[in-house]
């Protein structure tokens, strides 16, 4: 009977951050800078600029961008709320390695988990707060 291997990775550090549906979970090791979000790389997964711009501040803030692996595991939401969790998350994980730099990444704002989410639709109401058109006759 043959044993099974043990595919057990180890990483530097772990994180989880969220933004609105998303919830994004980092794993970090030391590397070359690379990014895999859901096994697939990191200028596929997101497409528009802007969102890559959003998970590579917290890098190019404190200009680590090719010191370290990301492996991400991202679910719910869109692209911006994944694009924020991803941000959150490798703070986060950023964090763990070095407290030294909480102080920048904590005046950047990039410590801080966005809690807006989408209001409710109310009863009676086209949505969360807009109403149908009134008719007097």
């Amino acid at each position: 009977m043959a044993t099974a291997k043990n595919k057990i990775k180890t990483y530097d550090a772990q994180s989880v951050g969220r933004r609105k549906a998303s919830v994004a979970r980092i794993y970090l090791k030391e590397g070359s800078g690379a990014i895999t979000i859901n096994k697939r790389d990191f200028k596929e997964y997101f497409p528009k600029a802007t969102s890559r711009y959003i998970v590579n501040q917290p890098l190019n803030l404190l200009k680590l961008g090719d010191k370290f692996d990301f492996n991400i595991n991202v679910r719910g939401g869109g692209t911006t709320g994944q694009a924020g969790a991803i941000r959150l998350g490798i703070s986060r994980a950023i964090l763990k390695l070095d407290p030294t730099l909480r102080a920048e990444l904590k005046a950047a704002g990039f410590l801080t988990r966005d809690s807006r989410k989408v209001e409710r639709k109310k009863a009676g109401l086209k949505g969360a707060r807009a109403k149908y058109q009134f008719s007097k006759r």
